[in-house]
Order: C-alpha cells, then sequence, then structure tokens
C-alpha cells in the first residue's frame, strides 16, 4: 500500500527545529540504542529512514506497539497531534525499503508499510488501548494519523 496521508489545515502547536530538540533527539536516540527500554512512557526504537529530498540518513526516536508478530513493529506519524505529518513519513514514503531500527544494541533492517482500511482500524484500536494519548493527538488534528508497519527485511 502507499504512503497517501496529506497533511491537515489544523492541528497542535509543532516546536521549531532547534539544537536544543536536536540534542534532545540525539540523547534519547543514543540511550535506546544503548539501553532500549522505554522513552515518555512508549516502547522505543531509533528509526533510521534516507531524507527524501536530501538522501542523507536521519535517525529519529519513535514509540513503537506490537502487531503480534516478532518480526513487526507499529509506528505512527502522529507528530503529537500537529497538522503536518513527520519528516520521517517522506522519507519512509520516499525510500520504504531503505530503512532500519535499532533497539537496545540490535540493528534491524526494515521495509515500511503504510496501513489502510480494516487493517489501520484494527491497528489503530489495539494503539489507542494500549496509549490513549493517540486518540487525543488525533482529535487535535483534522489529518487520519498514519499508521505504519516495519516488517524485517530479509538479508
Amino acid at each position: 500500500m502507499s504512503f497517501t496521508t496529506r497533511n491537515g489545515t489544523r492541528g497542535a502547536r509543532q516546536p521549531k527545529a532547534s539544537r536544543l530538540m536536536k540534542w534532545m533527539n540525539d540523547r534519547a536516540a543514543h540511550r535506546i540504542r544503548t539501553k532500549g527500554g522505554k522513552f515518555l512512557g512508549f516502547n522505543a526504537l531509533v528509526l533510521t529512514t534516507v531524507g527524501a529530498k536530501s538522501g542523507a540518513r536521519r535517525a529519529n526516536p519513535v514509540g513503537w506497539f506490537p502487531t503480534g508478530d516478532d518480526d513487526s513493529w507499529l509506528i505512527v506519524a502522529s507528530a503529537a497531534g500537529g497538522p503536518k505529518n513527520p519528516a520521517w513519513y517522506y522519507n519512509l514514503a520516499a525510500h520504504p525499503a531503505d530503512v532500519t531500527i535499532e533497539m537496545a544494541g540490535a540493528k534491524v533492517p526494515v521495509i515500511a508499510e503504510q496501513l489502510h482500511g480494516t487493517e489501520r482500524d484494527d491497528a489503530w484500536r489495539r494503539i489507542t488501548a494500549a496509549a490513549p494519548r493517540f486518540a487525543q493527538y488525533q482529535e487535535k488534528t483534522d489529518r487520519e494519523l498514519p499508521i505504519i508497519r516495519l516488517t524485517r527485511r530479509s538479508s
């Protein structure tokens, strides 16, 4: 399936990119890479994508949810309910097969796929049951929050 979610027209205010935000993301990514575990109350991983325009590698800490399969993970492009999709969403759309995730010292090559229809609906119910904060994010914006399944690539 394709990455088809457009930006919305309303949503939560997003912090501007700054040195402080970069430092915080870098610190969180380092902690997740070395210790794994939770970050901001979520199971966390470091998502490394290839820039859609720049071609540069970009790493972002994100929360993940189980799929019931040990070889896949769900992430939500929520941007905390902001009107725009996060930049990493467009990176995944441009290069869905050139993605890696890292957790507690393990680096896993994955393929990204956006969920749609009943598959998305089922995943959304599981995600909001586990983390009601995401239902609040959805209420803040008029875009449907994209759910992405990351599946381990065979070597």
